[in-house]
């Protein structure tokens, strides 16, 4: 597939000492909702309990896409619900409130332009123009360590799939892929200028071969004497243990840092389900402890290569934030080194982020922004995943609650 890439030409955290080696408390509600107010803490109770519902978290898309375009007036019921827990705003500007309140309990900001499956051209470069503005953004603004994108952000889904399936392109969809590479060097350069680290997210299986690759040549390009370009590893996924290895040695033989985002993953249902459909083995793990090893495993190997590999570990897994923290005590590495970054999703987790910060470790949350409408999908994703996801909800909801009564006690 590597004939389809081109070489595109463009015109040229201080370390502290760690304090205290204690792994940190996770049931520390105080520290995890002191950013909330009442009102916050309120709406998130009654918000996941609602998640909890399956049924509504199954009949709300389809209920909210039709009252959206028959006009119903449901926006400002949305952003005032669901919309302002899990999103920062509309715009970067509305976002301010969110990357402030976040800081103040030594959190940071990634803020991540939300828009997905579209199909038109001038929305790619659109789309494109907005990620710098978030580099640029974060260039100025010590609360933004981190900045992310999709490749099907800024470029179309079934191109993607075609040079997946190493399917010859046609002259026009050869210039497409060319505009496609074009916009994501656009916006690692930028990066790369302006020395603010961008993730590129991961996606469907089916299209992530075209991913991987192109991460891999902007981070050959960008990443010789710091990291600048991640790529993203879902490690539900029972080969991707040994893609980041394998890139590894890559990195050493050609000389660059490697940038890694570990993940567990979010399309397991629609994996399995495609695979069953199309009569192919499926790529994600057979069962969760195969994902934890391979998960657990990366950080093990991430903390042992820290001087080559800069890695975000996004987990809403407790015990692989305690597992992470406890290898950077043992290994000696600086709670604060900047190859090293906790990071969750906002409105989720507060009792990991908060605390890990407290006790002085990189965390950083993704603060998705847009228009409400563009947003939804995510949104619903979000939903979904977490009904998806045992225990997450009641685990949630029970720290929610213990706060709420803390709170009524003090």
């Amino acid at each position: 597939m590597s004939y389809h890439f081109i070489i595109l030409q463009m015109t040229s955290n201080e370390n502290n000492n760690n304090q205290g080696q204690n792994t940190p408390s996770f049931e520390n509600t105080e520290i995890a909702f002191r950013h909330s107010s009442d009102a916050d803490l309120n709406r998130a109770y009654w918000l996941f309990k609602m998640i909890n519902v399956n049924f509504l978290v199954k009949i709300g898309p389809p209920v909210t896409n039709f009252a959206m375009k028959v006009g119903l007036p449901i926006k400002s019921i949305i952003k005032a619900t669901i919309f302002k827990h899990f999103c920062g705003g509309e715009t970067i500007a509305e976002c301010d409130y969110t990357i402030k309140n976040l800081c103040s309990g030594r959190v940071g900001t990634i803020l991540d332009y939300s828009v997905e499956g579209e199909e038109d051209e001038t929305v790619f470069d659109n789309t494109r123009d907005e990620i710098i503005r978030t580099i640029e953004r974060a260039a100025k603004d010590k609360a933004i360590p981190l900045t992310v994108f999709k490749v099907t952000g800024v470029g179309r889904f079934g191109l993607l799939e075609k040079l997946d399936a190493r399917l010859k392109l046609n002259d026009t969809e050869e210039e497409e892929w060319r505009r496609v590479q074009n916009r994501v060097l656009a916006i690692c350069d930028k990066a790369y200028k302006n020395s603010v680290p961008v993730m590129i997210d991961a996606e469907e299986s089916w299209i992530q071969d075209t991913i991987d690759l192109l991460a891999l040549t902007m981070m050959t390009r960008f990443n010789k004497q710091k990291p600048i370009v991640y790529n993203t590893y879902q490690m539900y996924r029972h080969d991707k243990l040994a893609s980041m290895l394998n890139d590894h040695a890559i990195a050493q033989s050609e000389g660059f840092i490697l940038g890694a985002k570990i993940v567990r993953g979010a399309y397991m249902e629609k994996e399995r389900k495609r695979a069953e459909e199309k009569g192919y083995p499926s790529p994600i793990q057979p069962d969760k402890k195969s994902a934890d090893l391979d998960y657990d495993s990366a950080l093990d190997y991430c903390t042992s290569h820290i001087n080559e590999i800069a890695f975000v570990a996004g987990t809403h897994n407790e015990e692989s934030c305690r597992l992470l923290a406890e290898l950077l005590n043992n290994k000696g590495i600086d709670h604060k080194h900047p190859h090293v970054y906790f990071s969750q999703l906002l409105g989720m987790s507060d009792n990991l982020s908060f605390n890990l910060a407290h006790t002085d470790y990189n965390v950083a949350k993704y603060v998705p922004y847009g228009p409400v409408k563009a947003v939804l999908p995510y949104l619903f994703r979000r939903a979904q995943e977490n009904t998806a996801i045992a225990g997450q909800m009641s685990r949630e909801l029970s720290l929610i609650t213990k706060e709420r009564k803390r709170r009524k006690g003090a």
